[in-house]
């Protein structure tokens, strides 16, 4: 039987403090060491990064601040921190119901993560053969509705939900897995 995910997800979509905090380069790296080791301080992360600690520190308070990680007051010695990361649903919001800050802010968030998903497309099709069944893909071109459209994304995230473990939670024969989702308008074909 799979494991069916410990803690459901916290819902960070059109949260306008949350994009902001996204929208740095320096926190998407701090964010990534955590994806990577599960909980980190300002030190571990200062050193993983070449940063200093006090840069490090204040980013790592933004992103709690925002939600996105959290503090773990049962690691805390004295004035030391740690923070781990929560599950989050970090789905892109509804653009046309943010406010124009909030765009800018959501703009500057996707314009950073782009050259790495391209990268990891880019992996993927380098690496396809060399994974076993670990490498998983699927294509589809149909006709749906706004709405089809819609449940479908909840459905994928309620799939992600109920296979995927946090790392500490996980079994352990289990991997770290890139998963990737989207849709678009096929505009070529309504045209033509």
């Amino acid at each position: 039987m799979l494991a069916m995910a410990k803690t459901p997800p916290r819902k960070v979509t059109s949260d306008g403090k949350a994009l902001k905090a996204l929208a740095n380069p320096r926190r998407a790296r701090i964010l990534q060491e955590l994806g990577k080791h599960g909980q980190a301080n300002s030190t571990t992360v200062a050193e993983s990064l070449g940063e200093n600690t006090g840069t490090t520190s204040y980013h790592l308070r933004v992103l709690a601040e925002a939600g996105i990680i959290e503090e773990m007051p049962e690691r805390a010695t004295g004035r030391e921190r740690w923070y781990r990361t929560v599950p989050t649903d970090r789905r892109a919001p509804e653009y046309d119901s943010l406010s124009e800050e909030d765009k800018a802010a959501y703009d500057a968030w996707a314009r950073l993560r782009m050259p790495g998903e391209i990268a990891l497309f880019q992996r993927l099709v380098q690496e396809y053969n060399q994974h076993g069944g670990w490498v998983q893909v699927s294509r589809g071109y149909d006709h749906y509705t706004l709405d089809e459209v819609k449940a479908l994304n909840e459905d994928y995230i309620e799939l992600l939900n109920k296979y995927g473990s946090p790392k500490e939670d996980a079994p352990p024969d289990a991997r770290p897995v890139y998963t990737r989702f989207f849709t678009f308008p096929d505009t070529e074909a309504e045209s033509g």
